[in-house]
């Protein structure tokens, strides 16, 4: 049994006189004890999806089970089981850490100590401030209370809603290797990020934008599916570089990337002939083929599927 099945879910919102679509038929399962990654941009839908699996919202059509239980029937037995991490810093900033982690453990009929070795790990960075009041600590001492409270009452899944967003880098790292702990716990972990690096850290993923699931595979099985020649190009005017080599017949595509620009080949192009143009009007180029990643995999898929809209 799958621990989350969504069947053709879809959900609208009223935006003054227009209904905006925030989920298109999105279909998905996953397994018990994965992590498991929605990967896409603000407005892709990932939030709206975690609150009808999360029992906070009804979806227009479609259905969704959330271990075994259906997400309209069966509510209360669900928010039981799950726990759930919104995007935004929900806990009582005027309480204090230990004074949260016990409101929560409460809630759910429980205490700290008795689902303590859960959360320890995670506990230990921020318990020497546990007198501190939510509201003074650091946005990865924020984090790390919300993941604690999520994890309080021992939950069999585990909904985390851009957990990353708006903390420095290091602290992301900490919390990625906090959820691979958790997995040995045997907790199935669906976690939702912007940033598409944080894709390879997920065993799959599903690429998400306007409410549509682009593909779903693991991380390596998006990027191989990525057939087109891609370069790496870098010159002194980048902004110009990348004007000019968008007007070649031979380019499909050319984007920012880092310091670099990504440039997606049309399948019979010479490169040799791209550097030949783009040396003629001034430019000292590096040009060096490179492998796809996740991101590159996103934009072509986002492409793809605004060219089928179009037609």
């Amino acid at each position: 049994m799958e621990a989350v099945k969504v069947n053709h879910i879809r959900k609208t919102f009223q935006a003054g006189k227009e209904r905006v679509v925030a989920l298109q038929d999105v279909s998905f399962s996953v397994a018990k004890g994965e992590l498991f990654g929605l990967i896409g941009p603000d407005g892709a839908g990932k939030t709206t999806l975690f609150r009808i699996l999360t029992t906070l919202m009804l979806a227009e059509s479609g259905d969704a089970t959330v271990d075994g239980l259906d997400v309209v029937k069966d509510f209360k037995q669900i928010r039981h089981r799950v726990g759930y991490m919104p995007g935004k810093f929900s806990l009582y900033q005027d309480l204090t850490v230990e004074e949260n982690l016990n409101f929560f453990a409460t809630i759910f009929n429980t205490t700290i100590e008795q689902n303590y070795d859960l959360v320890k790990e995670i506990y230990s960075h921020i318990e020497k401030f546990k007198k501190r009041k939510a509201g003074a600590l650091s946005g990865g001492m924020k984090q790390k209370l919300a993941l604690s409270c999520a994890l309080i009452h021992r939950p069999s899944i585990l909904f985390l809603d851009e957990p990353t967003t708006g903390v420095d880098a290091v602290s992301r790292r900490e919390f990625w290797d906090l959820l691979r702990s958790l997995q040995e716990q045997k907790i199935t972990i669906i976690v939702s990020t912007p940033y598409m690096d944080e894709a390879s850290l997920c065993e799959r993923v599903a690429l998400m934008q306007q409410g549509q699931i682009l593909d779903i595979d693991t991380p390596k099985g998006i990027t191989r599916k990525f057939a087109k020649p891609i370069w790496t190009a870098a010159a002194p005017n980048m902004f110009q570089l990348m004007t000019d080599l968008r007007a070649l017949k031979e380019v499909e595509t050319c984007y920012p990337f880092g310091q670099q620009h990504h440039v997606i080949l049309t399948l019979n192009a010479d490169p040799m002939e791209v550097r030949k143009q783009m040396s003629a009007k001034g430019h000292e180029m590096k040009f060096e083929r490179t492998e796809a990643t996740i991101e590159d995999s996103f934009i072509d898929l986002m492409n793809s599927n605004v060219k089928t809209a179009s037609r």
